[in-house]
């Protein structure tokens, strides 16, 4: 949620950066002023009105001390007549303040000035690649071919057990989906992150507060009874451990990671671009999440790409990095780098890991604070996450692009891991 201090001084501005968004309703800014004014008004007048009506308690207790009753008598209605006015400012106070809040948490996140503009995916700037792109021959079989062929990947079982979108993976398929969650949170941990298992279910607070609701309830899946939600990603139970806290500077960065299964309706999503692995609505993730100073937030944005970076690197995957544009921005980040890898026998390119800052768009909505050693008020801390890594397509590229005559080979890298080299 943006700092309503912001939007207060600088309207302008905010509606500048929310159109590199391409946010469409740019007059909540200029509502949100003015509601801003009312309150504040209204909250001037309530500050005098208290400060009479304690005034005047005050003098009639003086005035019975006197002796004076009759005048103290004669005084007494006015508090009662102030605390009537108190009582109808207060009502509309609360009013103007829930209007002010239901405009704000409509406003995105401000992108980050270095944030190009555009609407589309191909507006994206590649900022750097990696590895080199692998070379099929002309039979080379896209993902879900391989799992049919080598059985350790069943597309349809998914179907029959719950819906489409829900992969089963058999033998050696499910083995690679155990290796590599361990690499993953093995490497994490040597990059110094504390592991956490965290529950898969979250409440609204929660969802709310790392900026899922309301931007993105129609794409959770949704416990009414209990008023869960299964969460999209491990980003928003761990980012939620630290709300409602004043956190310690000296603690800073805050460094935490976890495995758990993803949940995504992934409403509307059909044809040949989401077959497979490509999109699916229940898949397997190590996030990282980090939680420091304001000052260093973008240092550690780059640390946290290098280190996926680092991941891609070592299961031989060709990858690129992109900087999101406006129009691709997620509701929340400030700034988002997406990492994709290349899948050659489909020949295109897979997301597979988002890296963003958040400033404090959701430690305002978390009410998460430090204390400022200098000034020694509280401030708000900035947050980050990253993908590191989601394996739906991870395993996609690493099925198709090691694929060979005798099988499929496993990387050097997750051979101590899953136990073998090869499948066939």
């Amino acid at each position: 949620m943006l700092e309503l201090s912001v939007i207060r001084e600088k309207p302008d501005w905010v509606k500048e950066r929310l159109a590199i968004k391409n946010f469409p309703h740019l007059q909540l800014v200029d509502e949100i002023v003015e509601l801003d004014k009312k309150r504040r008004s209204i909250q001037k007048e309530l500050d005098d009105l208290l400060h009479k009506s304690k005034s005047i308690s005050k003098e009639i207790g003086e005035l019975y001390k006197q002796g004076k009753r009759e005048e103290a008598e004669a005084l007494k209605q006015e508090p009662k007549r102030l605390k009537e006015e108190i009582n109808k400012l207060e009502d509309n106070f609360d009013a103007i303040k829930q209007e002010e809040f239901d405009r704000l948490i409509k406003l995105p996140n401000l992108p980050h000035s270095c944030v190009p503009k555009g609407h589309l995916p191909e507006d994206n700037v590649e900022v750097r690649s990696g590895g080199e792109l692998p070379q099929l021959s002309g039979d080379a079989l896209p993902h879900w071919e391989l799992g049919e062929k080598y059985n350790i990947l069943d597309m349809r079982l998914g179907s029959k057990l719950t819906g489409a979108g829900f992969p089963v993976f058999i033998g050696k398929g499910a083995r690679l989906q155990r290796a590599l969650i361990n690499f993953f949170l093995d490497e994490a941990r040597s990059a110094g992150y504390t592991e956490i298992q965290p529950p898969h279910l979250v409440n609204e607070k929660s969802a709310f507060a790392t900026g899922q609701l309301p931007d993105k309830e129609g794409q959770m899946y949704h416990i009414v009874e209990d008023k869960f939600f299964l969460i999209p990603t491990a980003e928003v139970p761990l980012t939620n451990i630290y709300r409602d806290e004043i956190v310690s500077e000296a603690d800073f960065p805050i460094k935490v990671a976890g495995y758990t299964p993803c949940f995504r309706r992934e409403a509307g999503s059909y044809g040949k671009d989401v077959r497979g692995l490509n999109r699916v609505h229940q898949f397997d993730k190590v996030e990282i999440v980090q939680i420091t100073h304001p000052d260093h937030s973008y240092a550690t944005l780059e640390e946290m790409l290098e280190h996926v970076e680092g991941l891609l690197e070592k299961l031989e995957l060709p990858y690129r990095v992109l900087r999101l544009c406006g129009g691709d921005s997620t509701f929340a980040s400030a700034l988002t780098y997406d990492l994709e890898t290349y899948s050659a026998a489909q020949k295109r390119w897979l997301e597979v890991s988002s890296v963003s800052n958040f400033e404090t768009f959701q430690s305002n909505r978390l009410k998460l604070r430090f204390r400022d050693k200098e000034s020694k008020k509280t401030r708000l801390a900035h947050t980050l996450n990253g993908s590191a890594l989601a394996l739906a397509r991870i395993v996609a590229t690493l099925l198709e692009n090691n694929q060979t005559p005798e099988g499929i080979v496993i990387p050097w890298a997750l051979r101590q891991y899953t136990g073998f080299e090869i499948i066939n």
